[in-house]
């Protein structure tokens, strides 16, 4: 059976991203479009206009064309959002990184996706410029330096042709449901369809004041926090990462509405004894994303706040919304969004039925991987998830388990392939597999499994794979064992990894 919106289906205009938000800003003048909750400093709508042209313009002239690559290496700035329309005005493509991330990490995604350019923030310059060194990357630019002087000139950026269905606009990276990081090609019409059904279901207006904590180089971040405010004319409070008294101090100050979240920040929302201590009745909304919730955290934390609960479900293939529900404080991720199509369908294993979608914020497919989008899009164009669910008579969704490999960090996504080509390369170890351990602040940390053929230590081995990746990948538990399971085509059965470790 498929599934679809009890809203009618929403027109979805054909139009490049940056034009359909620029021409509402025009709307908005001199309000706040960003604040930036660390300094105070506030960019209004024309502001933000301005500088995304001037940008532009200054791209343009230093030879950046239509279908390059820039890398956007940045915490949450208000400048995040002028660096990232000002490519996509130019018909450039933005991949976002984690400013987390090594210099390895980092330049591994700067040489797949082909980058140009990058732009990042002081405290992360060194690493973005050795990055850039190793890939021949010539042009590095800094907020609140370097990269103000493209704000300083004058002109028009060139008239670039857009395909709003054909053109990519962003490029974050997702394992999928398998595998190592892969490029998410995702074209203005992808981003355009989902703000616009995201704003048909998320009451979002011009009164709203949004809560930026969780991260804009996330596709959640991106698209129902950064893009969807900026449509919707509402103001977005920006902070640089989380640290709870700080977030209810922005809270506070700015009296932010709608506190876009993830799991563990509504468990500290719900259980924290600090909390108290503030003023949180301006917000109206939780609406929590990224990772599954227990009900009776999230009726807490609203409970203590005094608020309604949403909660969104979706991933980056989907650029990244498809469910929301629409009652509040109701359970479930909701109905599909307008203009969606869901289904569940049995998987192999008998584990239950997977949850697939289709609808026009699906992906145009992985960069350069066409056997890894045939294996995530079907030949009907469903996406399928790797999430096993249900849905009940009228079309609300539940999410109960996953047959997907990835394991998430705070919402953050973590490839056991990546941490196991890691631990192989370690000299003492023959075999190892990672699997998702349960944790009640961050939901899920990285476990190893680890067959050794010469002696070490649980402590050295954690040591090792933290020296190589972002602080957020690092294996918390290392566990030795004599075999790692298999099927008979030699795929790690991760499943049984994951009840051995919960009988330990």
């Amino acid at each position: 059976m498929i599934h679809r919106a009890p809203e009618e289906p929403l027109a979805i205009p054909d139009v490049a991203l940056t034009p359909f938000l620029l021409e509402r800003a025009a709307r908005h003048g001199e309000k706040p479009a960003l604040i930036d909750a660390s300094n105070g400093r506030v960019l209004t709508y024309r502001a933000w206009s301005e500088s995304v042209m001037r940008a532009a313009a200054a791209l343009a002239r230093r030879g950046f064309r239509k279908g390059d690559v820039f890398a956007i290496d940045s915490p949450n700035v208000p400048d995040f959002a002028i660096a990232f329309h000002a490519v996509s005005l130019l018909g450039g493509i933005v991949t976002t990184i984690n400013p987390q991330y090594t210099v390895a990490e980092m330049s591994r995604q700067l040489k797949d996706s082909g980058a140009k350019s990058i732009v990042t923030t002081a405290p992360f310059a060194d690493k973005a410029k050795e990055a850039a060194q190793e890939n021949g990357i010539r042009d590095v630019y800094v907020f609140g330096d370097s990269f103000d002087e493209l704000l300083t000139g004058h002109g028009d950026p060139p008239a670039v042709d857009i395909e709003p269905a054909e053109d990519v606009v962003v490029m974050p990276y997702s394992s999928g449901t398998t595998g190592l990081p892969k490029g998410v090609m995702l074209t203005h019409r992808n981003l355009v369809a989902n703000v616009l059904q995201s704003a048909a279901v998320i009451n979002v207006d011009e009164n709203a004041v949004a809560l930026g904590v969780l991260p804009f180089f996330h596709i959640y971040g991106m698209v129902p926090i950064m893009s969807l405010s900026l449509y919707a004319g509402a103001t977005v409070v920006t902070m640089p990462r989380f640290e709870l008294p700080s977030c209810l101090e922005a809270i506070v100050k700015y009296r932010v509405t709608y506190a876009y979240l993830v799991p563990p920040i509504v468990l500290a929302l719900a259980k924290s004894p600090i909390v108290p201590n503030f003023d949180l009745s301006s917000i109206q909304v939780i609406f929590s994303g990224a990772a599954p919730i227990s009900p009776e955290t999230a009726r807490a934390a609203c409970e203590r706040v005094g608020c309604d609960f949403m909660q969104g479900y979706g991933m980056t293939e989907a650029s990244p919304v498809t469910h929301v529900t629409r009652v509040a404080n109701a359970e479930g991720i909701g109905p599909p969004i307008p203009n969606t199509e869901a289904k569940i369908v049995d998987v192999p294993s008998g584990a239950g039925g997977e949850i697939c979608i289709r609808g026009p914020q699906v992906m145009k497919g992985y960069l350069n991987n066409p056997a890894a989008t045939a294996a995530m899009i079907d030949a009907d164009g469903w996406l399928h998830t790797g999430d096993i669910g249900y849905a009940t008579a009228d079309g609300n969704f539940f999410v109960v388990d996953r047959v997907k490999e990835l394991i998430k960090y705070k919402g953050l996504q973590i490839a056991p392939a990546e941490l196991e080509s890691i631990l192989l390369a370690h000299p003492s170890i023959a075999d190892a597999a990672v699997v998702p351990m349960a944790d009640e602040e961050a939901g899920q940390v990285p476990r190893a499994f680890v067959v050794l053929k010469r002696q070490s230590t649980p402590d050295e081995i954690m040591s090792y794979v933290a020296d190589r990746v972002a602080r957020y990948k690092r294996v918390r538990r290392v566990e030795f064992i004599d075999q790692i399971p298999r099927s008979p085509s030699g795929k790690i059965l991760r499943r049984l990894l994951v009840e051995k470790g919960s009988g330990l």
